[in-house]
């Protein structure tokens, strides 16, 4: 590749860079100006005062403290039984041949296919029927159930692409099967891990409909009390930018930490499988 054409290259990357970003910065910027600037027609880049008071108004409304508690136990529980479930449905799609795993493998990608707004109505009363309406536990399954698939389905591209020679060798040393594993494998099996944790702590964390379906009574999680800005007599856009700000800062922060890895880990999962 030319020197021009790699300029080029890096040019139109760095664009779709920065119209990836414009909105967060728009959503941080728009947190910081004074009350006085944020419904003005003059819509500046750069605020021409900074203000800290929406971050402070938007943190200690009502139920912040409440919903957060309840986005972290929803958020990590479905990712943690995504990866355990996960996990052991991989291992034996990747290694094993067994009458029906062509059906199985098939059946999880159709489970990936379908839209999660067209299941809403069976899980609700899926839900219902186990007497699940209105508490963590309900919404903690049914996100577990939409990681599943893809959980499962990336996993099993990557314990493929771990020959099982490895193992093998570790139990003529003396290793038994489990310890062969879990000294082996399931350390190469870390960028896999992080790239489906991330995909479905992210999904779990940003999710609304199903939440706002769900639970009810003050009992929410964080995206459902944003909408709390907005109500009969306007929008509140400051409260509501600060507190988006601190609602998405930390999954960022989180992506800039394992963003490598999970690169490799959906890239292996893509192309072993």
């Amino acid at each position: 590749m030319g020197r021009t054409k790699k300029r080029l290259v890096s040019a139109v990357g760095l664009l779709v860079a920065l119209l990836f970003a414009f909105p967060i910065y728009w959503m941080i910027a728009t947190a910081l100006k004074p009350a006085n600037q944020l419904l003005s027609d003059d819509y500046d880049l750069v605020p021409l005062g900074l203000t800290f008071q929406h971050f402070v108004d938007g943190i200690g409304k009502e139920g912040f403290l409440s919903s957060l508690e309840n986005s972290v136990i929803v958020a990590l529980s479905a990712v943690a039984f995504a990866l355990i479930a996960g996990l052991l449905a991989a291992v034996p799609l990747a290694r094993l041949r067994f009458r029906g795993r062509k059906g199985f493998l098939l059946l999880v990608l159709v489970a990936q296919m379908a839209p999660f707004e067209a299941l809403l109505i069976p899980m609700f009363l899926m839900i219902r029927s186990f007497d699940l309406l209105h508490a963590l536990p309900g919404l903690i399954l049914v996100y577990f159930a939409a990681a599943l698939p893809f959980t499962a389905w990336t996993l099993r591209g990557f314990v493929k692409g771990i020959p099982v020679d490895l193992e093998e060798a570790a139990m003529v040393d003396g290793c038994g099967r489990w310890a062969a594993f879990r000294r082996v494998t399931l350390p190469l099996l870390g960028p896999g891990l992080v790239a489906t944790s991330v995909f479905s702590f992210v999904t779990a964390w940003n999710e609304f409909l199903y939440a706002l379906t769900f639970l009810q009574n003050g009992n929410v999680t964080l995206p459902v009390w944003l909408s709390s800005f907005v109500s009969v007599f306007g929008t509140d856009w400051g409260g509501a930018m600060a507190a988006s700000t601190v609602f998405t800062l930390p999954v960022l922060v989180f992506f800039l930490f394992v963003q490598r890895n999970l690169v490799s880990g959906v890239t292996a999962g893509a192309v072993k499988g």
